[in-house]
């Protein structure tokens, strides 16, 4: 295996055969059954994919045709995923999270002619929508469905596609990837837009395979490229882990542990030892607050311990270095604290890197401090995600993004915007002419993020040109979207929606006058209108409002909490601008500490 192959391969399934035939009966996939890890060997994994892609083309699947794939992390999603490409055809990965309406908008406007669905309960809001797609004609499932009425769609069992003879399979597959290049389409993977449609990605084979090639630089001249261990929990559906925390390791010959559950995370790190976890800036905050209650369980010595380890630490990061006065305490401190906190982490982790959101600054001192080596990356899924990485090489510094990974050219626009170009740059999104046209300009990605290059060359992004909200687990939601919904209810005139690097979304809400009036009479005529905020009634029939709308909304985008303005948005108090669009950083200077109370009710 050479950092090389990622340059000279065709395509990803070509790169995947390669390694199976190099790593043959060694573990790739692993799963946890019956209380014990068990895995799939590379060579079985390769088998699978082969059979299963046969048999999505005797379904009559041709080249280019889009399969969707709905699953939660599992080997399968892995082999259903390269199954699709080997068939010559666009895998679709849809949220697990998605509603009804979700799921029909993918299915209509990718016209996927397949589904791939993992279980019941999944399929539960999918076939609905699968029903009253144009296209769709096959669904395939992991486990059994028990459909009682399939309509006009054809059900399949997922060990139906794995008959066959696979050597036959493995030659017919080969012959087709020979014609797949790195810029033909592998996948369309859908995110938010300002304007609230998701919209198709287009990732082609090239795009991917440039990202890993520059990841695995990283990790083969920062830390040294041995058998990498993955530990895989974030959505497969998502860019980050679909490229990261699949065809990184993939690329690498590395190993997949497929986490049991974000509860049992903790347990998992200790038993499966990663040596490298792609992690979304939540997952840390949350290890911190764990940390720091254990320490503190450990006594007095514990906790005086870790305030020097991050004494030094901040020291570091404001200086570039350690102060010479301060090196006995950190010899100490890495002979006697740090290796416990690593044991709580497998004992062989190379480095946890950050992205899909951006990472408070602290987060990476703290981690740093205790000689865990965090880095963070920048990304979007236009960019196939991965732009730019920390690395030490490089000098660590928590508040840049690190310089652009190998092969990404950057450059920054008058108003200092944040311009991508290279082979990892999405082709356009799917069926959708105007958008592409303003994402792409001359061979440039437009992000919406301003930033600077500092004194190392490393990206430090100030700003984001577009409203679009990154949740803490790096999930993208679009604002206008919800609001436009809320504003759609006869008690709701006006709303802000906020929620960025948070754990869910609020909203700051402006009743309907007319509605209130109505309300006020026949509800509560004695008290003055500004004094119906107070009321129980009053707020239930707003909660009330809301609810109507989260029925709509997926999981990430539901409103859970709300609190009401002082007045309505206006031009006159400069809460709009006079084209009617609300002034978000005028209203969260006004109202920021009551948004930010109700993350803590």
């Amino acid at each position: 295996m050479q950092l090389s192959d990622f340059d000279s391969s065709g395509n990803l399934v070509a790169l995947f055969l390669s390694r199976a035939d190099e790593l043959g009966d060694k573990p790739f996939l692993w799963t946890k059954q019956s209380g014990a890890w068990q895995s799939l060997s590379w060579h079985e994994a390769a088998r699978r994919v082969c059979l299963a892609a046969e048999g999505l083309r005797r379904m009559g699947l041709a080249d280019g045709d889009r399969v969707m794939l709905v699953s939660e992390n599992r080997p399968e999603w892995c082999l259903a995923d390269l199954a699709i490409m080997a068939a010559g055809c666009v895998t679709v990965p849809a949220y697990t999270t998605n509603t009804e309406r979700d799921h029909l908008h993918v299915l209509e406007n990718s016209g996927a002619r397949a589904i791939i669905v993992s279980s019941a309960k999944l399929a539960k809001p999918l076939l609905p929508a699968a029903m009253r797609s144009n296209d769709a004609e096959h669904v395939i499932a992991f486990e059994e469905l028990r459909q009682s009425q399939a309509g006009t769609l054809a059900f399949h069992d997922w060990a139906e596609l794995l008959a066959g003879d696979a050597t036959s399979a493995r030659a017919a597959v080969g012959t087709r990837i020979a014609g797949i290049g790195r810029s033909d389409l592998a996948c369309i993977i859908y995110t938010s837009g300002t304007g609230g449609a998701p919209r198709g990605v287009q990732q082609h084979h090239g795009a991917i395979l440039c990202n890993i090639g520059g990841c695995a630089h990283i990790i083969a001249e920062d830390f040294g490229w041995e058998e990498e261990i993955f530990l895989s929990f974030l959505p497969l559906s998502h860019a980050y882990e679909h490229t990261g925390g699949q065809f990184l390791p993939l690329g690498l010959g590395g190993q997949i542990f497929y986490a049991e559950s974000l509860e049992k995370l903790a347990a998992n790190i200790e038993e499966v030892r990663p040596t490298i976890m792609v992690v979304v800036p939540r997952l840390f905050e949350v290890l911190r607050a764990r940390i720091i209650k254990q320490v503190e369980k450990q006594g007095r010595l514990a906790g005086h311990l870790l305030d020097r380890a991050l004494t030094i630490g901040e020291h570091k990061a404001l200086r570039g270095r350690k102060r010479l006065r301060d090196r006995p305490m950190d010899l100490f401190l890495e002979r006697a604290f740090r290796p416990k906190i690593r044991q709580r982490f497998g004992g062989r982790i190379k480095a946890m890197v950050s992205g899909g959101a951006p990472l408070n600054p602290d987060i990476g001192v703290f981690f740093d401090s205790l000689g865990l080596t965090l880095l963070q990356g920048y990304g979007q899924t236009e960019a196939g995600p991965v732009i730019s990485c920390n690395r030490p090489s490089a000098g660590l510094k928590m508040d840049s993004v690190g310089p652009p990974l190998r092969g990404v050219d950057i450059r920054f626009a008058d108003d200092g915007e944040i311009l991508v170009r290279g082979e990892l740059v999405m082709h356009g999104y799917w069926r959708n002419d105007a958008e592409t046209a303003r994402a792409l300009r001359d061979g440039w990605l437009y992000t919406g993020d301003i930033g600077h290059a500092d004194d190392g060359g490393r990206i430090v992004i100030t700003d984001r040109k577009k409203d679009m909200i990154v949740n803490d687990k790096g999930d993208n939601v679009s604002p206008q979207k919800v609001e436009g919904m809320l504003t759609l209810q006869p008690e709701i005139a006006q709303a802000m929606v906020v929620g960025d690097r948070r754990p869910y979304l609020v909203a700051l809400i402006v009743p309907d006058a007319e509605w209130v009036l109505a309300w006020s009479r026949r509800e509560a005529e004695k008290f003055e209108l500004h004094a119906l905020q107070d009321l129980p009634a009053f707020r239930s029939a707003i909660r009330a409002a809301i609810d109507r709308v989260n029925q709509d909304l997926s999981v990430i985008e539901k409103v859970r909490q709300f609190a009401f303005a002082d007045e309505a948005f206006a031009i006159e108090n400069e809460e709009m601008t006079p084209s009617l669009k609300i002034r978000r950083h005028k209203l969260k200077e006004r109202y920021g500490a009551r948004l930010d109370a109700l993350y803590k009710s």
